[in-house]
């Protein structure tokens, strides 16, 4: 079947709608700021959407309703399969634990009852299923920052191959946790100014919290109920390096394995991309193995920009905002720009401000830990 997208739900620092936070993207702003959520830690940029750490359950609520609102539809779905993951789920609930259990034991007369059952890795889908009374599968992927990506790509096999009606996909993050900030820092990845992705200055990356889920339906369903159409899914392209923990493959023969799949299964050719949403991370090994890869696939110069210079880097929902964000610019044929990018470090085409542009077919990449290559294709 021709699957499509009637929904979009998205919260990020830069906004909690998905139009809020497509319009500020478009005027170049980031919601990256210096902050200090645990006192124990020194303050960092991070990409927050308060004060204070967000609760992963209350923004899995909020962008599942937000998406069923912009499809049109209403509860309950009882056919709707649901397909929503998480890299680091529920971390900062297991941290709270630890310290509770710590704390138990030094008090003994005062047990703390340790709610594990409600953090099982499944649970943020499982809730949502509750959410909107569906009956279908319930997926809950985990890819490292690639699980937005096969989250949406899981979803789009249920509805081709007739097993759902409809399926919402996408990821939630809530990584901001002490022991989250301390690892990275441990392994010299995070920035201590700001993210610039492929920028000569970069630094690292900048932590992000954040929610994408897409509502995905066959388009002969979409248009029965004469419902707004983003754009269609076209195919997508997996691959695992099996090289390192963290580092990708220095030669991204995988990766590059993972982009031919996609546009064969697609069936286009490099040609035809008008648009790539590219992972760029802001990590030295990761912009430059991405633009070596860019260079080799597309030598004819397609556009390319990252939006984690404003959105920081989600983990695992990034691929779900380089998703929303593609099918931003396929509806509204403009391309976002590359947030903090001031000194190139690569010959590549480069957004470097939003501009309307003609966008008939868009790719979206992402790269996870552990080698995990994700690459989907979206058209008009």
């Amino acid at each position: 079947m021709d699957v499509v997208v009637t929904g979009i739900g998205l919260v990020s620092a830069l906004g909690d709608t998905l139009q809020s936070s497509w319009q500020k993207l478009l005027a170049n702003q980031s919601g990256i700021l210096l902050r200090q959520p645990f006192p124990e830690l020194e303050p960092r940029p991070l990409a927050m959407l308060g004060k204070f750490p967000v609760a992963l359950n209350c923004l899995a609520q909020q962008v599942v309703a937000a998406a069923l609102q912009d499809a049109g539809l209403a509860t309950p779905l009882a056919d709707c399969g649901v397909v929503i993951g998480s890299s680091r789920s529920y971390q900062s609930q297991w941290e709270l634990q630890v310290r509770q259990r710590l704390m138990a034991q030094a008090l003994p007369d005062d047990p703390i009852a340790l709610p594990w059952l409600d953090t099982l890795l499944g649970q943020v889908a499982i809730a949502a299923a509750r959410q909107i009374g569906s009956g279908g599968p319930v997926l809950a992927p985990m890819a490292a920052c690639a699980t937005g990506l096969w989250a949406i790509a899981q979803g789009y096999e249920l509805v081709r191959t007739g097993q759902c009606q409809r399926v919402i996909a996408g990821a939630v993050e809530a990584p901001i946790t002490p022991l989250t900030l301390a690892g990275f820092q441990q392994m010299g990845a995070l920035a201590a100014t700001g993210a610039y992705p492929f920028d000569r200055r970069r630094e690292g990356l900048v932590l992000g919290e954040g929610a994408a889920v897409l509502v995905l339906e066959p388009a002969e369903l979409a248009q029965q109920r004469s419902a707004s159409i983003y754009g269609h899914i076209l195919g997508f392209g997996f691959t695992a390096d099996g090289y390192h923990m963290s580092a990708p493959d220095p030669t991204s023969r995988t990766a590059i394995n993972a982009v031919k799949q996609c546009l064969e299964r697609s069936h286009l050719t490099p040609e035809a991309i008008d648009y790539i949403h590219a992972h760029g991370t802001a990590t030295q090994l990761n912009d430059r193995n991405e633009a070596h890869l860019i260079q080799h696939v597309f030598p004819q110069g397609v556009p390319v920009s990252s939006t984690k210079g404003a959105t920081g880097h989600t983990l695992g929902v990034s691929g779900a905002f380089g998703a929303a964000f593609c099918l931003m610019a396929l509806r509204h044929q403009i391309l976002p720009p590359c947030v903090g990018l001031q000194q190139p470090e690569f010959d590549l085409n480069f957004v470097r401000s939003a501009g309307d542009r003609a966008v008939q077919n868009a790719l979206c990449f992402s790269f996870g830990f552990g080698g995990q290559n994700a690459v989907l294709a979206f058209s008009q």
